[in-house]
């Protein structure tokens, strides 16, 4: 191959080939109550992986006692490149069904959203698992003075806010929800 063509593919696809050289963290679907120990497979064949816990306090007719359990059941990231190798590695794994995947193809997942749950994690932050909520969603609020309460989540530079509307008289309020459990509707 000439220089001309390198330069050729340095200006097209060089740089999506880095790209897809770099490792990234993907979500794989596993058996349900398995994720710590696929983890653990995982890393044993050298694939990185991270199974984000949270500590639950189990009641039984006799005891209660605090466990830890997945924050996502049923899921495993794994930080990699996505050759086809590495994933025919991952899907060999026993307890692994598949990858995430968009179009396809496993869907990769932006660092910053994993090192964000790493972080609350590392700091012992109090947190639980919820439901997907997007802002413009119809939410309720559950727990506290305002339980029961619906209405629309929205975001503002103060937080997230609830703006509850009067149909009929076209007119709308909006309270500051921190602090309160919001559910999806």
């Amino acid at each position: 191959m000439g220089s001309g063509q390198n330069n050729v593919l340095a200006g097209t696809g060089e740089a999506e080939a880095l790209v897809a050289n770099q490792p990234h963290w993907y979500a794989i679907q596993t058996r349900a109550r398995h994720e710590k120990r696929i983890g653990n497979d995982l890393e044993e064949r050298g694939i990185h992986s991270f199974v984000p816990t949270l500590r639950e306090a189990h009641k039984w007719s006799d005891r209660t006692k605090v466990v830890e359990v997945p924050l996502f059941s049923c899921y495993v990231f794994v930080n990699m490149v996505a050759s086809a190798e590495r994933r025919l590695e991952v899907l060999k794994t026993a307890g692994v069904f598949q990858f995430v995947r968009v179009n396809g193809q496993p869907a990769p997942i932006p660092d910053a959203q994993i090192e964000s749950i790493q972080t609350v994690l590392a700091n012992k932050l109090p947190i639980s698992a919820c439901g997907f909520i997007q802002i413009g969603q119809k939410v309720r609020i559950r727990g506290g003075s305002l339980d029961g309460v619906e209405g629309i989540l929205t975001a503002s530079k103060g937080g997230h806010k609830l703006v509850i509307t009067v149909d009929l008289l076209q007119q709308s309020v909006e309270v500051t929800v921190e602090g309160y459990t919001v559910e999806a509707i």
